[in-house]
């Protein structure tokens, strides 16, 4: 069996919180606390949770935009979490990320064409005499005409700025993509659109993906597999075709219950989580979602439950889930 094109183990980031007047480190922002899986070749891997939940962390520690606390990160087997910046520089080809902020990601005084022959240049993808052709067909494969070439970032629509995005994060010819929150930032309609030339190119590409969103919905209909996470932790992980009908932790069963119903005849309540999102500076003792839950019980609040497979063979960390 092929091994995982990423394997992620145990991984965790913790912020340094420093005050007084040494400045001296009065504490830690549990950002990620423990996250562990695998995305296998050709896959898209959802991460869904509320803002907060250390999505975006987890996308850049995987990037090596941040350095990890401590944990382990494998990308085709090779271990990339010690490596250096000139070590990195291989790495930075093989995996790219499309930001939410289409705007703040790109450069202003930079034209989309130097934007791409930029990162092409760089990573010696094609030939120098073959890099303005090589641009003008990126722009066309995710739906620009050719004269955006010499345009800059200022003259497009936030659609737009977004296929540009994706356009420079396939121009290295990565083999992993993360995908932060790329519709969070547009109108509906644009995001409908951006999501239908991602799900293109990823069938026309044979993408691998780990697509990060708050939206369930979005991710039920993009993705093959969902991880759901809350506070920093993995709370629940399954194929998203079962996440309607066998979603099991009470958080992932409030997520679905909160989203809008299509059909106005189906129409119920929606659900809404009472209480607030513990502080990720000072961590419950217990589970993170205790002071929120349901069907909480005593022994909830003693120890933080464990990602474990439980009877119907799906991964979730909740006590009274069998």
């Amino acid at each position: 069996m092929k091994a995982p094109l990423l394997q992620v183990t145990e991984l965790v980031k913790h912020f340094p919180v420093r005050g007084g007047v040494l400045n001296s480190v009065r504490g830690h922002v549990h950002a990620v606390n423990g996250v562990s899986f695998d995305v296998a070749q050709g896959q898209t891997l959802g991460v869904v949770g509320e803002s907060g939940c250390g999505k975006s962390t987890l996308g850049k520690l995987i990037m090596r935009l941040i350095e990890p606390t401590t944990g382990s990160i494998r990308l085709d087997g090779a271990e990339i979490t010690g490596l250096d910046h000139r070590a990195l520089l291989p790495l930075r080809r093989r995996v790219q990320m499309i930001f939410q902020d289409p705007y703040s990601s790109l450069n202003p005084r930079l034209t989309v064409r130097q934007t791409i022959r930029q990162a092409v240049r760089l990573h010696r993808v094609v030939p120098r005499d073959q890099e303005d052709a090589y641009a003008l067909g990126l722009l066309e494969k995710v739906g620009l005409r050719p004269d955006a070439a010499d345009k800059y970032p200022h003259e497009f629509s936030g659609g737009q700025r977004q296929r540009i995005g994706i356009a420079r994060a396939l121009s290295v010819r990565p083999d992993l993509i993360i995908a932060d929150e790329p519709v969070s930032a547009l109108d509906v309609s644009i995001q409908a659109q951006v999501l239908n030339l991602l799900m293109d190119l990823k069938r026309d590409l044979g993408l691998t993906m780990i697509f990060i969103s708050h939206d369930l919905k979005v991710v039920e209909h993009f993705c093959d597999r969902v991880l759901v996470m809350y506070l920093g932790r993995v709370v629940e992980a399954r194929p998203c075709q079962e996440l309607l009908a066998a979603a099991a932790h009470p958080y992932t069963k409030a997520l679905l219950g909160a989203n809008p119903i299509d059909d106005p005849d189906q129409r119920r309540p929606l659900t809404v989580l009472q209480g607030d999102v513990p502080s990720p500076y000072h961590l419950p003792t217990g589970c993170a979602f205790a002071g929120r839950c349901p069907i909480v019980q005593d022994h909830c609040k003693q120890a933080p439950p464990p990602l474990e497979v439980k009877a119907d063979g799906r991964p979730v960390a909740c006590y009274r889930v069998v």
